[in-house]
């Protein structure tokens, strides 16, 4: 038998868990990678609110995913 907050946040773990995957697809098209980023699961289950954890990365991954923002700003003001 499944706990209420488990009933209760099911769409929010839906939510995270594609929020991340769609990230770590599109940072993977762009060559860049956030290789420790994962759900915060234990604090969704204490709280009902579900965190990504972004994790560390190396200066030049940072460097690179900044890059890429840019860029995507730059054309979204232009368009």
């Amino acid at each position: 038998m499944t706990s209420v907050l488990t009933r209760v946040t099911e769409e929010q773990r839906r939510e995270a868990a594609y929020a991340l995957e769609d990230l770590v697809a599109v940072l993977a098209l762009a060559g860049a990678d956030l290789p420790n980023a994962e759900i915060d699961w234990r604090h969704g289950r204490m709280t009902g609110s579900y965190l990504i954890d972004l994790g560390c990365a190396t200066p030049e991954r940072v460097t690179r995913i900044t890059d890429l923002l840019r860029k995507g700003l730059r054309s979204e003001q232009q368009a």
